[in-house]
């Protein structure tokens, strides 16, 4: 099912004045992705970048062409893992979040 534009408007309202709603979202994309959804990580991503830089900017501080990023994270994108984390790195910078991977056991 297609996400309507109201739900977008509404995610990155809710984005721009609740840093902590950014950083969950965010931090639930990388979750989705480690879990092995990559389809859903990239989605929360692109929601996530769509709500708070947007690929313009991103373009600019990655120095990758804004359409490339946006095909990156397509539902049919295939980002290598060195495009991947270096974007993450970025906006984990840009945000002022710093996530860790933690083994349970």
């Amino acid at each position: 099912m297609p996400i309507t534009r109201d739900f977008k408007e509404t995610i990155q309202a809710r984005a721009v004045r609740d840093p902590e709603f950014r950083a969950g979202l965010f931090r639930e994309s990388i979750e989705c992705m480690l879990a092995g959804d990559t389809e859903t990580g990239k989605m929360l991503l692109r929601d996530y970048i769509n709500a708070t830089i947007g690929f313009e900017e991103l373009g600019k501080i990655a120095d990758k062409s804004p359409k490339s990023l946006m095909r990156m994270f397509s539902p049919s994108g295939n980002p290598t893992a060195n495009n991947l984390f270096g974007i993450i790195h970025k906006l984990q910078q840009r945000e002022g979040v710093h996530f860790e991977v933690k083994t349970s056991g």
